[in-house]
């Protein structure tokens, strides 16, 4: 292998292990999910409407390298649908930054994650409240809760242009015990 390649891929895993991005696990109750936050996040914890139900949302965040970092988690009783819960909170996260032009999509499954339609990983462009332009980089993934129901999390990445390997680092650390 010649030594160019190398050197971008060195240079490639850097880039998500800037001095700026400090990375540091997170537990995320009520789920079992943990995760990695480049910053020492601040913690909040509210009732929000998920699927037209409220729904306890604990909410993990963080500004680093000209970035801000979210993680939030829920648990869905037995009888709810998480995938209609999951396409909501994508359409609610885009309508929220003004989401215009192409919304790009993969699947996002962690390990002990659910095969569902809506656990994606998107990218997209729009516009923060003030007008100001924000690229987005979010997932959303579920499993089954012991005891029945569902856990979910939604992990987003606001930046003013986007930052692909932050991002990549950032939901890699994504997982379910």
């Amino acid at each position: 292998m010649s030594s160019f390649p190398l050197a971008v891929l060195g240079a490639a895993l850097l880039a998500g292990c800037t001095p700026s991005l400090n990375w540091r696990e997170v537990g995320l109750p009520p789920t079992g999910a943990a995760a990695l936050l480049p910053c020492k996040p601040d913690h909040a914890q509210r009732s929000v409407p998920l699927g037209g139900v409220p729904t306890e949302l604990a909410v993990s965040g963080c500004e680093a390298g000209g970035a801000t970092f979210a993680l939030m988690a829920a648990r869905l009783p037995a009888g709810r649908a998480p995938d209609e819960v999951l396409a909501g909170w994508q359409q609610a996260t885009l309508a929220n930054m003004q989401a215009g032009g192409e919304v790009r999509r993969s699947d996002f499954r962690p390990p002990r994650g659910l095969p569902l339609a809506h656990a994606q990983r998107l990218a997209a462009e729009g516009r923060q409240a003030g007008g100001q332009p924000v690229a987005a980089q979010a997932a959303w993934t579920a499993r089954a809760a012991e005891g029945g129901g569902t856990e979910l999390l939604h992990a987003v990445m606001y930046a003013p242009r986007p930052q692909p390997e932050a991002a990549d680092a950032f939901f890699a650390g994504i997982r379910w015990p």
